[in-house]
């Protein structure tokens, strides 16, 4: 069920506010303790996130092992994001939209000549982003890092039998989620680029993070 929780942080007090553009990538370590706030800044606009221990990369973000850990398919407020080696790596603190997807994964080259048509195959994609930010901070990761991700604002039901569909967002301009890291972390983020489903309205728009020190 959707836990909706509104944070008492002052944006004043931040440490880091990063407005991110439409479609674009963005790679960023915190430190245990600090928390993050994603903003929906005009709705339904799909963030695409993966996270990793940052002192050991190969420890990440597991979907299978938060979904068992909590017993449901959908993320909110109390969520805890646990790794592949089944340890904590954040926690939703807050949200104002009142749950994010989990399970209908990143756009590629690939998902997009699948769904939509050959011709879409060279459209901007998630996958494309991820790539991007990791060869440019050239920390020896690739392709082989990718893992099935966090859609924060994406709206997939499960049907009832069992498939996935991707829908009209459930956000509205303004909406957050807030995460409180429990280790050091990498974040790396997507701010989709998909032009071809409802999951940002057709129409990729802007995002902006915020973050926290842990003393806030």
């Amino acid at each position: 069920m959707p836990t909706l929780c509104e944070s008492p942080r002052d944006t004043t007090t931040a440490i880091l506010d990063v407005y991110q553009p439409a479609g674009e990538p963005w790679l960023h370590v915190m430190q245990r303790g600090q928390t993050l706030r994603i903003i929906d800044l005009e709705g339904n606009q799909a963030v695409d996130t993966i996270f990793y221990n940052a002192s050991d990369t190969s420890e990440r973000y597991s979907m299978t092992d938060t979904m068992q850990a909590q017993g449901g398919i959908y993320l909110s407020t109390g969520t805890v994001l646990m790794s592949n080696r089944g340890r904590p790596l954040l926690t939703i603190v807050a949200d104002t939209c009142g749950r994010h997807d989990t399970l209908g994964g990143a756009c590629a080259a690939e998902s997009n000549t699948v769904r939509y048509a050959a011709q879409k195959k060279f459209m901007h994609s998630c996958r494309d982003n991820y790539l991007l930010a990791l060869a440019h901070a050239d920390i020896g990761m690739g392709k082989r890092d990718i893992v099935p991700n966090i859609n924060f604002f994406m709206n997939v039901p499960v049907t009832a039998e069992g498939g996935l569909t991707f829908e009209d967002g459930v956000s509205a301009p303004g909406k957050y989620v807030e995460l409180r890291a429990d280790t050091d972390v990498l974040v790396l983020v997507s701010n989709c680029p998909q032009l071809n489903n409802p999951c940002n309205a057709y129409n990729p728009t802007p995002v902006r993070f915020v973050i926290w020190d842990a003393q806030d």
